[in-house]
């Protein structure tokens, strides 16, 4: 399952923002109002529960300064992956985000509208920032 987000610009550069997410605790400020649990697990990790559903652990799986974060499950239960792809645009910088969920059918449309309005919640709040 492919989703992404609406491109949206920060008030951060690109390094600045780059810098932002590749510090795992500053995630706590771009999860929805629903959150219940946040915990930076390791310097690279956090995990992370939402009202109704389960706890998800993500790390930083792979950077490519200053463009691109990419976060990944470490479930294999819940295997996806969610790239940040940062755009320079002038003293801001764009952000989208886009999330690859290997899934089987049910699963798929049972998590699909709860996904998509999280990486849309992400995208406000990093547009917020």
């Amino acid at each position: 399952m492919n989703l992404e987000s609406p491109k949206v610009t920060t008030q951060k550069s690109q390094q600045e923002l780059y810098n932002f997410l590749t510090d795992v605790g500053n995630y706590k400020e771009l999860m929805p109002d629903s959150i219940e649990k946040f915990e930076v697990t390791k310097p690279d990790t956090f995990l992370f529960s939402l009202k109704g559903m389960p706890e998800i652990e993500l790390e930083i799986k792979e950077t490519v300064e200053p463009e691109l974060v990419v976060l990944g499950s470490t479930s294999d239960k819940f295997n996806f992956s969610l790239n940040i792809i940062i755009e320079p645009s002038g003293d801001q910088s764009d952000a989208q985000l886009l999330f690859d969920g290997k899934f089987n059918a049910m699963m798929g449309m049972m998590v699909k509208g709860p996904l998509k309005k999280f990486i849309a919640t992400l995208s406000e709040n990093m547009a917020a920032l």
